[in-house]
């Protein structure tokens, strides 16, 4: 009967353990919203962690998807590039996060100008 017990407390904790790993899978849409000059602006991420290799995508005006570049995932850090092009103009966003369940908390920066801006953001895992 003791190892029985044993057994079922193993299976038990494994299973916990498993779930913890899950929850500390980037993998998933991102969805979060920003304020400029009175406007409101969605912003839609779809990523995806295969192995230790962080890949996806931002979803832009007309559901136009960019791939993220230069991404990657540890210890809860999230980090990537988007390379995005408006009047002809091509400018990077780079974000940076951690994540925690559901949420992704962190900045992003880009050039204005010849001037770094930098912008909370705050993404919500879309179930």
């Amino acid at each position: 009967m003791t190892r029985l017990m044993t057994a079922v407390v193993a299976l038990a904790f494994l299973g916990l353990v498993g779930a913890a790993r899950a929850a500390d899978d980037p993998t998933g849409t991102w969805k979060w919203s920003i304020t400029v000059n009175d406007n409101t602006i969605e912003s839609t991420l779809k990523l995806k962690l295969e192995g230790d290799k962080l890949s996806g995508v931002y979803v832009g005006r007309n559901n136009t998807e960019t791939p993220i570049e230069d991404a990657s995932f540890k210890d809860n850090k999230v980090s990537f590039k988007v390379v995005r092009e408006f009047n002809n103009n091509k400018f990077t966003i780079k974000y940076s996060g951690t994540l925690s369940g559901d949420t992704i908390k962190g900045k992003s920066e880009f050039d204005r100008d010849g001037q770094t801006q930098s912008r909370d953001w705050d993404a919500k895992r879309q179930k």
